[in-house]
């Protein structure tokens, strides 16, 4: 077996030696974005990446239409031992208007190109600790109901050890403390009348939705600081001489814990339900998505990340303990041993702006993009070759959680 210095310079050269083709594939998903779960186009290119090299056993349209999901290995270890499965998760949808203006196409990349690495080191091994796999799993809709939680429900996660991503930001971090995030829709049944002739007849909708929003407002000056609720009224009525009969309200509910998240509901949803009672509507109030958990922090991986990143030439800022982001990798951490770190692309651009999708597009991101991947793929061969985390029953992965995720 090489050592883990001679493994990761295998990873260095794949990945470099493959940059165009992994340039051309990021500029391919970037120049045709796609809305969640509908990203077609983004799924093929993909799987006609994978299925380019025979060695990859790729499943199209894995559990979810636009999911895939491509393995390799398993290689190493004694006979009829269980493989370690190291995973690599790529997203790939788009924002309405802006295009990828979150970077998700160099997401697909880095997954692409870490994997690619990972492989290139351990082919020609022969002596490892542990066998090997490798899975890629397509993991879409992050943006709009949560893709990776649709996985988790139906066993994608099931099998795997280890997962890597990493998602582009305005700086280089191991870890960002991406917060817990649920949607709330609150819907308000009254009843029609003549808002001149005789609105005593009515039931007003909009005073319901006008009174939870103030109600939500005045709430904010008790809640704690790193709390956040935002919302909008989506529909306030139909015109001016109609006593609303019915109106809809959209917030989003965040806290840095999802152990929290109870309690800012109960909150919040006392708001709603006061606003009914003042005005005598009836109330519907609704989650129609996943909630999205904040990501639990992973030391062991991180800094393994880190080492390997410094010696790539990232410069690691002092991480900010106020970020309030939100990411479906959050429900994986909770399942997975794994680490989501942030990669600078050479903008000051704010993701989910004109000016980021630019920067995502461009051939200038594409050595922040591929040095980003190889720092993962060489996280991955630190594991692999270290005895203290897959020795004895460490090769299952409920002990792996316990190691790693400290």
């Amino acid at each position: 077996m090489e050592t883990p210095q001679q493994m990761k310079a295998a990873v260095q050269r794949c990945i470099d030696g493959h940059k165009d083709e992994l340039h051309a594939l990021s500029r391919d998903i970037w120049s045709r974005p796609e809305l969640g779960g509908n990203e077609t186009h983004a799924h093929d290119t993909l799987v006609g990446f994978f299925s380019r090299d025979e060695a990859w056993t790729v499943q199209a349209c894995y559990v979810l239409p636009t999911a895939f999901r491509a393995s390799w290995g398993p290689v190493g270890g004694a006979d009829g031992e269980p493989a370690l499965n190291v995973g690599f998760l790529c997203e790939y949808d788009a924002l309405p208007g802006i295009g990828h203006a979150c970077g998700h196409n160099l997401i697909a990349e880095v997954g692409a190109a870490a994997a690619l690495g990972l492989k290139a080191a351990l082919e020609t091994q022969t002596e490892l600790p542990q066998a090997v796999k490798i899975t890629v799993l397509g993991t879409p809709a992050e943006e709009v109901i949560g893709g990776k939680i649709e996985l988790i429900l139906a066993g994608a996660f099931a099998d795997f050890d280890l997962v890597f991503m990493a998602h582009p930001a305005q700086q280089d971090a191991s870890f960002l403390p991406c917060i817990t995030v649920d949607e709330v829709l609150v819907k308000y049944h009254g009843k029609a009348a003549h808002a001149s002739a005789y609105p005593w007849e009515g039931v007003n909708a909009l005073d319901a939705a006008v009174l939870a929003y103030n109600n939500l407002s005045a709430l904010r000056q008790q809640l704690r600081p790193e709390w956040r609720l935002h919302g909008i009224i989506k529909r306030g009525g139909e015109q001016p001489n109609i006593i609303p009969a019915y109106t809809e309200l959209e917030f989003y509910l965040r806290t840095p814990q999802v152990k929290d998240l109870c309690v800012l509901k109960a909150k919040a949803e006392a708001c709603f339900r006061a606003a009914a009672v003042a005005t005598g509507c009836r109330v519907e109030i609704i989650y129609p998505g996943h909630c999205y958990y904040n990501i639990l922090p992973n030391a062991t991986l991180a800094k393994l990340y880190e080492n390997n990143g410094k010696a790539l030439g990232i410069q690691f800022q002092e991480q900010s303990a106020n970020f309030t982001g939100s990411t479906d990798f959050g429900n994986v951490s909770f399942i997975v041993p794994g680490i989501h770190p942030f990669f600078y692309i050479c903008t000051e651009a704010f993701n989910h702006t004109e000016n980021y999708t630019e920067a995502a597009g461009a051939e200038k991101a594409q050595l922040f993009t591929l040095r980003t991947a190889t720092a993962l793929a060489m996280t991955a061969v630190d594991v692999l070759c270290c005895p203290d985390l897959l020795r004895g029953s460490l090769y299952t992965t409920a002990p792996v959680i316990k190691v790693v995720n400290d």
